[in-house]
Formats: C-alpha cells, structure tokens, sequence
C-alpha cells in the first residue's frame, strides 16, 4: 500500500489528510495519472508543477518509481501559494 499525505491547503483541496492506493510499484507518472481518478484537481496542480511531490522525505523526479510501502507527501508551495 501507497499512502499519500495532503499538506497545507492540499488537505482542504482533498477533503483530507490522508489518501491509500493499493498498487505494488507505479512510476510517478503513473501516480498522477492514478491519483487523477479520485482527486483530479490535485493531479492537475502536480501536472502544472504547482505542488511539491516528496517519496519518503526525498524530493521527487521524473523517474522515481513509488512502491508500495512508500510514503508519498503532497505540498503546496512554501512561498506564493496555489
């Protein structure tokens, strides 16, 4: 299990501090396209680099994978706002 984490406004955004997915292994594309299906507004501002996308305290990329057991941390940005 994926566990995600909605910090800031993000949480108000989703409707909650926390989300779970059940997949084993998901490059990061395919976590937003993912995470797109029940919360398509947060998809949108990580597509838009408008919010930080952290796996397990380490800034993610392009090609990092996220599997499971992995913690995915969802933040807005630290100056500016949405």
């Amino acid at each position: 299990m994926i566990t995600i984490k909605y910090f800031a406004n993000l949480r108000e955004v989703a409707g909650k501090s926390e989300d779970h997915l059940e997949e084993i292994e998901l490059p990061l594309k395919g976590f937003v396209d993912r995470i797109g299906q029940f919360q398509p507004q947060i998809a949108e501002l990580i597509r838009g680099k408008k919010i930080m996308v952290s796996v397990n305290h380490n800034v993610a990329g392009p090609d990092t994978i996220i599997r499971s057991g992995d913690e995915v941390a969802l933040l807005p940005p630290f100056s500016g706002g949405l």
